[in-house]
């Protein structure tokens, strides 16, 4: 084998460089920006507090809105995307706005419809939508805002159950699953 005296030498400073240069971020006129990591923020009822993408998800490019899983607890309702909806107890039945607003929605990101008719695949409760503030459609099951978890990571993922005794997931019947 020929190895090229400088070659590892080389790799390692281009991965430096690569490294340094996500660090510190690029802006078009050459100079850099530093990068600033997002607030970890505390909701009420969680009890560690988690730092995550902001706001709303975006809506599902599969072909429905809302569809069911099996987890560990039994039949869920997912996303079109297969990600965890949740209900969270302090919304009341039927409301029009949901109660997580702010730093709530960081880490509970209100699960968008497609539009003003949900497309739904086997969900038996009644689906519908309510506006966010920004004028989009909140997916809701018997009358409740609906949400998915910033800390469930993949499809399957259930991690946001029983969080601070107010974050339930919903079965497809749109019951809370305790």
């Amino acid at each position: 084998m020929n190895f090229h005296p400088c070659g590892k030498a080389t790799r390692m400073a281009a991965v430096g460089l690569a490294a340094a240069a996500l660090l510190t971020g690029c802006s078009s006129n050459g100079t850099t920006t530093p990068t600033t990591s997002a607030p970890v923020t505390t909701v009420p009822g969680d009890s560690g507090g988690y730092g995550a993408t902001p706001g709303a998800t975006a809506p599902s490019t599969a072909a429905v809105d809302l569809k069911t899983a099996t987890s560990s607890l039994g039949p869920i309702v997912v996303d079109g995307n297969g990600m965890s909806l949740y209900f969270y107890t302090k919304d009341p039945k039927g409301t029009a706005t949901s109660a997580c607003t702010g730093g709530c929605l960081e880490i509970w990101p209100v699960a968008l419809a497609s539009g003003s008719t949900p497309k739904v695949d086997g969900v038996t409760g009644t689906v519908s939508t309510i506006k966010t503030p920004d004028g989009k459609e909140q997916l809701t099951l018997n009358g409740m805002p609906l949400y998915s978890y910033a800390q469930d990571a993949k499809p399957g993922d259930i991690l946001g159950q029983g969080v601070g005794g107010v974050w339930y997931l919903a079965s497809p019947d749109g019951a809370m699953i305790k």
